[in-house]
């Protein structure tokens, strides 16, 4: 058992950008904040799916090359190889959780 409080880990941007909870061995996941004009960065995976629940802000969320505008509680469930990006192109920042799995760290292929 693995018991701690988000406010212990930190973002990889300082205040923005991931913030990983759980790194493997099975899966992996944490939180995700974009302030207005930050995005994700197009990219897809070969082996994992990741999913993404909303909890603030509506960004766009493009999959392959599709945008669907975001509000909060969406969930987006995405398969290995689907090409996504998330935009924040609103005045708000946005928050999601994300889980990825299998655990597999380098199979983000941009």
């Amino acid at each position: 058992m693995e018991k701690f409080n988000e406010k212990d880990k930190d973002y990889k941007n300082g205040d923005w950008g991931t913030k990983y909870f759980v790194n493997g061995p099975h899966w992996e996941g944490g939180l995700v904040v974009f302030k207005p004009g930050q995005k994700l960065g197009e990219h897809f995976h070969r082996e994992v799916e990741e999913t993404f629940y909303f909890l603030e802000g509506t960004p766009a969320m493009i999959i392959d090359g599709k945008e669907h505008r975001v509000t909060p509680g969406d969930v987006f469930k995405l398969a290995a190889g689907e090409k996504h990006n998330i935009i924040n192109d609103t005045a708000q920042s946005m928050k999601a959780i994300f889980i990825k799995s299998p655990y597999r760290p380098n199979d983000k292929v941009t």
